[in-house]
């Protein structure tokens, strides 16, 4: 048998991503091997393709390279020590983050820490889509410390990350706001947050005195925000491109303000699949594409309009 993955050829345009197949690895001390139902596509995914980032600059001489941290599917077998799961059971989690990736492979070997049981009552589908999103979102709220009754704006709420961020939000009884576009507005209502189309007006002529602004946008869009704010608010900006300028700007306005960079952590992955079991978190799949159409699934994700994740089929 052959295990195929997805490749970065060479820095570029989404055409560089090829097939190449390989052997089914052995799991070492402490990994089990998981043969990958579905494997989450990401924005970080897309612009390491494109040669940007720290992730990218690492690997430049690693060519080709196979992307993806997150992953749901089964485990198949065990290597020496490794004694967390059973064979048969099913598990997601966010891997080799950030300079290994593997996650578009057919078969991967992971450490066992790195990885989360899936409970019967989630399907493998929404386990792929919950690891680099839901801990990016989790995180991001925890480093602004948002409360009950804090007003919370959240860029991009229909996103990958945004999505699940309105909900934690909400469930922590934060008053949440969200930019979208118009089609999203419903969507967004649904979640329980205050939508604003951005497409009509900006936001900071629809919202004012926020406590707390969650940036997963970056750029122009993220230096409008700013003018939503109380005195003293908390930023949190997850684009790493921008950081640097939405932290100088929003310190310069007397906000105290932070970049992130997710860190992995399987407790809060299980504390994500505890809230999707039990109904206080759902998440939105795109779409989910065969692994031979992972050129459309990036280029999907380079649109800037997909509501929820985008997902491969690792197994077609």
């Amino acid at each position: 048998m052959e295990n195929k993955q997805i490749v970065i050829t060479q820095f570029g345009e989404p055409d560089v991503l090829a097939i190449q197949s390989t052997e089914i690895p052995e799991p070492k001390d402490g990994e089990v091997l998981v043969k990958v139902a579905f494997a989450g596509v990401n924005p970080i995914d897309v612009k390491t393709r494109a040669g940007l980032g720290w992730a990218a600059s690492q690997n430049k001489d690693n060519l080709p390279w196979v992307p993806g941290y997150d992953i749901s599917g089964e485990v198949v077998s065990r290597g020496s020590n490794a004694k967390r799961f059973s064979v048969g059971d099913n598990v997601a989690g966010f891997i080799g983050f950030p300079l290994q990736g593997g996650g578009y492979s057919q078969y991967v070997c992971v450490p066992e820490i790195e990885l989360s049981l899936v409970p019967d009552s989630v399907t493998l589908e929404a386990a792929a889509a919950l690891p680099l999103a839901g801990q990016t979102a989790v995180q991001a709220l925890d480093k602004a410390g948002v409360k009950e009754g804090q007003r919370v704006l959240i860029l991009a709420g229909a996103g990958g990350v945004g999505h699940i961020a309105v909900q934690v939000a909400v469930t922590a009884k934060a008053d949440v706001f969200t930019t979208c576009s118009g089609e999203n507005l419903d969507y967004m209502a649904s979640l329980g947050a205050h939508a604003v189309n951005y497409k009509f007006a900006p936001v900071s002529e629809r919202v004012e005195e926020a406590d707390v602004l969650i940036d997963l946008v970056g750029g122009d869009a993220a230096l409008d925000a700013l003018n939503c704010l109380k005195d003293g608010a908390k930023v949190v900006t997850v684009p790493t491109l921008s950081a640097e300028l939405i932290c100088e700007k929003s310190k310069l306005l007397g906000y105290d303000a932070t970049g992130m960079l997710v860190d992995p952590n399987p407790q809060q992955l299980d504390s994500l699949f505890y809230m999707v079991s039990v109904g206080l978190l759902k998440t939105e799949i795109f779409k989910v594409y065969p692994m031979d159409k992972v050129v459309d699934a990036h280029k999907q994700i380079e649109t800037g309009h997909t509501r929820g994740k985008v997902l491969l089929n690792m197994q077609c």
